[in-house]
């Protein structure tokens, strides 16, 4: 029967082609048009490594009436663009999940070559011929991927105008012709799709919502960071090119101008830092963007900003390590450097979002905690978060402070001014060069309070007590989520303590794991540095048993709340390059309560 009004969509779909097919075109038209008839969308692109046109691109969405946190490790729905890439993720596809396919090829198809060969009896196949669709509305094949988008939605009953929506928008700066051309090919394939005999009998159901949420916006994890910059006023910005932060820089360069802002494509990662720093120091809002590679060449840098008390953020977008390693899959291996990676006793502040709102509130308050604490401020994102896509929405209202410094006494007297006076909290008066009667010593050298090169015991200890203990207020900053605790309250079987990305598939799993009757919690950190001790210590007194699940090798989030709290810990690792799936959490839940998986009886 058909699904109601009433009844849950839940369906993930992915679009699988060669770079060139139009792949991810294909993708961002569907995520954006369903994120726009009012669905929770959450959806993440693989690209392949090679930067000329080759190799495998996927595009997943999964596309709920309700709130979910990740993706799923099968899909309801596989679209081959092209069969080689397609053939090896027909396995990902769920029992009576629907695969799509060319079925008019272009020239004879050798045995086993053809997706179709490669379906269990269990899947439901839908031949179509896109190529043909294409050429005759189109008169070339190049529309193929949008006919294919129109046939899925067709056949799912998606709503058609929406999509219109989005191919115009895509399409305005183009010219009509064009515009026409590939809205031709939607409603074909469209059409096609409606008029298909269904061997199954899913639609999507409502959204959930009343009409079309317009308060919801589509963006990826480096868009949200864009977004947070901007909206609290960020004026310089110094980067050099890598994946997966890359596109970072490049969306800011087009927005910066818009707001006054600078933007400036360095030689290398050393003089993006070094240039950060120094506007820091001249009062400007700066940051610069990098991976774990260009994270290595920087940690010279971020010692002098945090020596000289210098305000500076810097995202970072973790990716397969180490060296090079795998730029464009995703990892979580980069934490330890992030947090320590400094020559003697740098502590600077570590921001980890979890989320793509997540990646804009922490980009935004990462600037105010630069100001406020005078220290360099580093975000911790990776490739899985940067390139995820997600319905979010953003507040109406600018939730950022415009300036967070801590200035001098207005009626002070040039001799008493001192740059790194010891105060109560640790934060001391900080001028702007120019400033008439407050000039000062900055350098990378240990200092007096008045910022002149001493080596004297006394006053190394003094100023190390100082740069430390001015970040624990950090803890208590107004509009961060420095810690949260989700499900079961109280003494629980496990407790899944996570950080980043993965907290998603995290949550997931301890919500699977409570319909299974299993008393589970799950605790998200943010802030790395300085850690929550205190919320973390509490956490751990609750549960019998907690369980770390990171991307990782060396399982250095584990080791970090282990060195820091002394609690053993059970450690879940993987470096696949690609997220963790929850069904693999769960496993491990259900082991350490010895839980059989089967659903608790009601």
């Amino acid at each position: 029967m058909a699904r109601t009004a009433k009844q849950r969509t839940d369906i993930q779909i992915a679009i699988c082609g060669s770079a060139g097919d139009g792949t991810i075109a294909a993708g961002d038209i569907l995520k954006q048009a369903m994120a726009k008839a009012g669905y929770n969308v959450i959806a993440f692109d693989v690209y392949p490594p090679e930067i000329r046109g080759f190799g495998k691109c996927i595009a997943r969405a999964r596309i709920t009436s309700e709130q979910v946190y990740s993706l799923k490790s099968e899909s309801d729905c596989l679209i081959s663009l092209n069969d080689s890439h397609a053939i090896p993720h027909v396995s990902e596809v769920c029992k009576f999940g629907t695969v799509i396919y060319e079925d008019t090829p272009v020239s004879t198809v050798g045995e086993g070559a053809h997706v179709s060969s490669h379906l269990s009896p269990a899947h439901l196949p839908y031949g179509v011929a896109f190529r043909e669709i294409s050429e005759r509305i189109t008169s070339s094949a190049r529309s193929r991927n949008i006919v294919a988008v129109g046939y899925l939605a067709g056949l799912y009953d998606m709503p058609a105008e929406v999509f219109h929506e989005v191919i115009s928008g895509k399409f305005a700066g183009k010219s009509k012709e064009l515009a026409d051309s590939v809205g031709a090919a939607f409603d074909a394939g469209f059409q096609t799709g409606v008029d298909t005999f269904r061997l199954h009998f899913d639609r999507i159901g409502a959204s959930g919502g009343k009409g079309k949420q317009t308060d919801l916006v589509m963006m990826s994890g480096n868009a949200a960071v864009v977004r947070g910059c901007l909206d609290a006023g960020i004026d310089a910005f110094f980067g050099y090119p890598i994946t997966p932060a890359t596109t970072i820089m490049e969306m800011l360069a087009r927005e910066m101008p818009k707001h006054s802002g600078r933007l400036l494509q360095t030689e290398d990662e050393i003089s993006a830092i070094a240039a950060t720093i120094g506007a820091g120091y001249t009062g400007a809002r700066a940051a610069t963007a990098t991976s774990g590679p260009g994270l290595a060449l920087m940690t010279e840098m971020m010692g002098l900003g945090a020596m000289a008390e210098v305000p500076a953020v810097a995202f970072v977008s973790q990716r397969g390590g180490p060296s090079t390693g795998m730029p464009t899959k995703t990892e979580q291996s980069d934490l330890n450097l992030a947090v320590f990676g400094v020559a003697g006793d740098g502590q600077r502040i570590v921001l980890a979002p979890t989320n793509v709102e997540g990646c804009y509130k922490c980009a935004g308050k990462a600037f105010e905690m630069a100001e406020a604490f005078q220290t360099p401020v580093i975000v911790l994102l990776d490739l899985y978060l940067s390139n995820r896509y997600e319905a979010v929405q953003l507040p109406s209202k600018n939730p950022f402070a415009e300036n967070c410094s801590k200035t001098p006494r207005k009626n002070a007297s040039p001799a008493e001014y001192n740059r790194y006076k010891l105060t109560s909290d640790g934060v001391s008066p900080r001028a702007i060069p120019g400033e008439t009667g407050r000039m000062h010593t900055v350098t990378g050298l240990e200092h007096d309070e008045r910022g002149r090169p001493s080596d004297q015991p006394r006053i190394h200890e003094a100023m190390s007590v100082k740069r430390h203990q001015k970040l624990l207020p950090a803890l208590k900053h107004p509009g961060v989520t420095i810690s949260k605790r989700f499900g079961d309250k109280g003494v629980v079987d496990v407790g899944v303590l996570g950080w980043g990305s993965t907290f998603g598939e995290i949550l997931e799993a301890m919500i699977e794991a409570r319909k299974e009757g299993i008393r589970c919690s799950a605790m998200k950190v943010v802030m790395l540095s300085p850690l929550p001790v205190g919320p973390v210590k509490a956490f751990l007194d609750d549960c019998n048993e907690v369980l770390v699940p990171e991307l990782n090798y060396e399982a250095q989030f584990a080791s970090l709340v282990t060195g820091a709290t002394g609690r053993p810990v059970h450690r879940l690792n993987r470096v696949r390059g690609t997220p963790m799936s929850v069904g693999e959490i769960l496993d491990q839940i259900r082991q350490l309560v010895g839980h059989s998986g089967k659903i608790a009886a009601e």
